[in-house]
């Protein structure tokens, strides 16, 4: 597994009623649990006892300058994170939601990358294990921005849109073939 640019928040971000919002041209379940959910991957619960974690594998769209912006903002839409990276440097992203009980670990991952969270078998198979020479190595920039007045906020989420413009996101309903 090549190394991501993981991410994880929890509270005051994480609550019942945040959303993630991020411009993509498809959104696949890792597993069936979940395809399960996959109708609401961009929004979360509150705290849930016995929650089992849901993991969407996506491929992020960038603007005219080859980079994209993901967004997770909390219910009351006052405050927000926002990640800003180049998808030629990290073309894949990973949301991983576990809205477990407090005590259980109530967190969510945002995680760019250079693959998926899939055994490296699996990636090699989907052509998502990039190959580096002997000796090289691969290097990505993400910019984080803490977004806390409406005009930041907004800001983040018009570019988001603009990203996404007529482009409508394939949501598959199974996970990928992976044998």
């Amino acid at each position: 597994m090549t190394n991501q640019g993981e991410s994880n928040y929890g509270r005051p971000l994480l609550e019942e009623g945040a959303s993630f919002l991020a411009p993509v041209e498809r959104v696949t379940p890792i597993n069936e649990r979940a395809a399960n959910a996959v109708a609401t991957y961009s929004e979360y619960l509150g705290p849930t006892l016995g929650f089992i974690e849901q993991v969407y594998c996506m491929r992020p769209l960038a603007g005219q300058d080859g980079r994209t912006l993901v967004v997770l903002r909390n219910r009351r839409k006052d405050r927000a994170v926002a990640m800003i990276y180049s998808v030629k440097e990290l073309p894949y992203l990973t949301l991983w939601k576990n809205t477990a009980a407090e005590a259980e670990g109530y967190v969510t991952g945002i995680e760019p990358g250079t693959n998926f969270p899939n055994h490296r078998r699996i990636e090699r198979k989907f052509g998502r294990v990039p190959r580096l020479p002997g000796g090289a190595g691969h290097q990505a920039t993400l910019d984080f921005e803490i977004l806390t007045t409406d005009g930041q906020i907004r800001r983040a989420t018009d570019r988001v849109a603009i990203i996404q413009a007529q482009r409508k996101p394939v949501i598959a309903r199974r996970p990928e073939n992976t044998n």
